[in-house]
């Protein structure tokens, strides 16, 4: 890739975070929170974006971040208030922004219109008119005051003063941070020449010897004296803002105690264009002791300044933060997948390796039977690690949607306030990659059609704002997500008329609470009286499910009516492993999901009774759960074998609801590496993936919930023509499956 294109991919993936943090900092000052940190950050996001914007030329965006920063620095100062039109401006600015962003990243376009009438109504606000209102034009220039000329002598106008010449002393240590960030010294120190004559001394004091030298941190410091006409401090202080936390700055007036100007110095370009940090050093190797001053190597030289005491602390500081702070890399997504693809197939490999060592009958206490246990507990450890790097807070999902539900709360005419939970709880990155779409309908619907309005929450008794709570949690190796309302909850006869009339159950259907809420995941199923931009064309939540099962999770709705729902997501942490129970089922090797199975037992003849020809329950601790052989579910078998010859596997599915599996051995209790069934061969009812072994055979990985309630005919609901005929096995699998 181009250099220049590679460093635009890392500008569009900072603004991306800079966007996040702009709206998180606002959210903040929305609730009441007016920490100037959060106000700086809110600020220093603008003006990032605005900077790297300018170095890629990027016009449109500059303009409109040129005026937004404005408006946020005049709000930093306290020259205005940030009240709550105030700030519900900037958020609306802020998206604007993120269209800008996107428009220049992808190559579309902005609304002209919309962005002009934000730029306005910014421009509007930094100058203290009001959170973007324009006053009334009455077209004389005067509104309702009557003009009468008054004359008045001015006297003598006296002639302006001379503008004074002041001397700023500016001290400037970059930290690790503003180079991993891909800017520049040299950049910023040219930036100064812009503000009036400059001088500088290099700084090579803090730069160690060769084998200690790291070369991702930041050695060299400057001390530029700047003279000009009318200089401020905010001036300067300007041009280091885009690099603000990630450098020491020190700025003081000549003649201040703090710190001593230069009395010569090397011109700024020469600083920043010939200094030969190589050359420096060759010269230490060869001489073996430390770099020589910078003044060797500078086209003018310049006395070192001696450093104070206090300067001396403020260089340990700076040390000590730079240990600090964290160090990170940015790397491509397709060799991280490739990483955890090898480290599948260690994992598998290592199991196929202690399987051949086993059945040579080697003893435990064997020096390779040991060596096997250290390599198992080492892959392990390698594949967690690989997993956490993967691994990512559910919060890249969370930060889309406060936008979202101010978009849906000014559509619909309610008040709503979001609540966010959990945040930086840690999933897999594919898990979350596919989260954001099933959330998005979820959180529409909670909003569209379960929060009431306004005037019908007052009615009830209930605050005007609305809540919608998203929450997210660790709970039994799996990712839980909850979303939550106090609206209305679900109206279950009505809910229940509606899918007679579209026809969707029988009229006579008897259906219990818990079945009437799943009414809403049928595919066309809407309870909208009229379609809507946000609405009522009867998709959505069907979706959702097949999304989230797709997943390896399941959706549970819990509802009171008049005060909410709650919509509970359980999925998997990952999608790459998985510990799994090994089983078999009439000559097939099956794999059931460890966290899907609560026990394990031998059933006893009393214990299991018949419900028909092929029904079965079995009482396990007080209570009757159905009896499935996964056999003849499958399509393995037509007879179901007696179940006391067999093991049962008491499961838990979707909605907690429980039934026992039906197989006729365990093998034993392995990590598996998951395969995609789908992406090889086909989607099989029941099946959710597959798996390498240890021995190298492949095994089918079980889909719990789909086979909860026996339906041998499934596999010929949804296969055609020869594939209908006959249930999948192993034999039918591609050799893709092995790699």
């Amino acid at each position: 890739m181009d250099p220049l294109a590679a460093i635009k991919v890392t500008f569009f993936q900072e603004c991306e975070e800079q966007l996040a943090e702009l709206e998180a900092g606002l959210l903040a000052m929305e609730e009441g929170d007016h920490d100037p940190e959060i106000v700086n950050a809110v600020f220093r996001a603008v003006h990032s974006i605005k900077g790297g914007a300018g170095a890629f030329s990027l016009e449109d965006l500059v303009r409109f971040s040129h005026v937004f920063e404005t408006a946020l620095d005049r709000i930093r100062s306290g020259a205005i208030e940030a009240d709550q039109e105030a700030i519900k401006l900037l958020l609306r600015s802020a998206d604007v922004l993120a269209d800008h962003v996107r428009a220049a990243r992808d190559g579309g376009t902005v609304d002209v219109g919309r962005s002009q009438a934000m730029a306005e109504a910014l421009a509007a606000l930094a100058e203290g008119d009001g959170a973007g209102e324009v006053e009334e034009d009455t077209g004389d220039g005067f509104g309702d005051f009557e003009f009468k000329p008054v004359a008045f002598d001015m006297g003598e106008v006296a002639a302006e003063p001379a503008p004074t010449s002041v001397t700023l002393n500016v001290r400037f240590y970059p930290q690790a941070a503003l180079y991993q960030k891909a800017n520049e010294s040299g950049l910023l120190l040219r930036e100064l020449t812009r503000l009036g004559e400059t001088k500088a001394v290099l700084d090579t004091s803090g730069l160690p010897m060769l084998a200690e030298l790291n070369p991702e941190d930041a050695y060299l410091g400057w001390t530029i004296a700047v003279t000009g006409e009318g200089l401020t401090e905010a001036a300067v202080r300007e041009v280091f803002e885009w690099v603000d936390g990630d450098c020491y700055l020190d700025i003081a007036q000549e003649g201040a105690a703090e710190p001593e100007a230069p009395s010569e110095g090397a011109s700024i370009d020469a600083m920043a264009g010939e200094v030969d940090v190589l050359a420096l050093i060759r010269a230490a190797q060869e001489a073996e002791i430390a770099p020589a001053p910078a003044a060797a190597v500078v086209a003018t030289s310049a006395p070192e300044p001696v450093k104070s005491k206090e300067q001396a602390l403020d260089a340990k500081a700076q040390a000590t933060a730079r240990e600090a702070s964290p160090q990170t890399i940015r790397v491509d997504l397709e060799r991280v997948d490739r990483l955890i693809d090898l480290v599948g197939e260690l994992v598998i490999n290592q199991a196929m390796l202690a399987q051949r060592v086993a059945e040579c009958g080697l003893q435990r206490a064997s020096s390779v039977a040991v060596g096997l246990d250290d390599l198992e507990h080492l892959t392990r450890e390698i594949q967690d690690s690989v997993m956490a790097i993967r691994a990512q807070p559910v919060k890249s999902v969370f930060q889309r949607f406060p936008r979202l539900v101010r978009e849906i709360a000014a559509m619909t005419g309610k008040e709503v306030r979001l609540i966010m939970d959990g945040e930086n709880t840690e999933v897999d990155k594919t898990v979350i990659e596919r989260l954001s779409d099933p959330l998005t309908h979820m959180i529409r619907n909670a909003i569209d059609h379960g929060l009431e309005s306004p005037e019908d929450r007052v009615a009830a008794g209930k605050p005007r704002e609305g809540v919608v709570r998203l929450a997210a949690l660790h709970r039994s190796g799996r990712i839980v997500i909850e979303i939550s309302d106090d609206g209305r909850g679900i109206n279950r006869s009505r809910v229940k008329q509606i899918a007679v009339d579209k026809g969707l159950i029988a009229p006579e259907a008897n259906l219990s609470d818990e079945e009437i809420d799943n009414l809403i995941f049928m595919a066309g199923f809407s309870t909208a009286a009229t379609v809507s931009d946000i609405s009522g064309r009867g998709v959505g939540m069907d979706v959702v499910r097949r999304s989230i099962q797709s997943l390896g999770g399941r959706i549970n709705i819990s509802s009171r009516p008049g005060q909410g729902s709650t919509f509970t997501l359980s999925l998997p942490l990952t999608l790459a492993v998985l510990d799994g129970m090994v089983v078999t089922v009439a000559g097939q090797t099956l794999v059931a999901p460890l966290t899907a199975i609560i026990e394990s037992l031998q059933p006893k003849a009393a214990d299991v009774k018949s419900l028909g020809p092929n029904a079965h329950v079995i009482a396990i601790r007080d209570s009757h759960v159905p009896l499935i052989d996964i056999g003849r579910s499958l399509g393995y078998r037509t007879v179901t074998p007696p179940p006391t010859e067999g093991v049962a596997l008491l499961v838990e599915g979707e909605g907690g609801a429980r039934a026992a599996l039906m197989v006729d051995a365990i093998q034993g209790q392995r990590q598996v590496v998951i395969k995609s069934l789908e992406a090889n061969y086909r989607p099989v009812p029941g099946i959710a993936a597959a798996t390498i072994l240890g021995d190298g055979r492949v095994a089918l990985i079980l889909d719990i919930d789909a086979v909860m309630v026996p339906k041998p005919h499934d596999v010929s609901a949804t296969a055609t023509g020869a594939d209908a005929a006959r249930p999948v096995a192993v034999s039918d699998l591609p050799l893709a499956m092995a790699g």
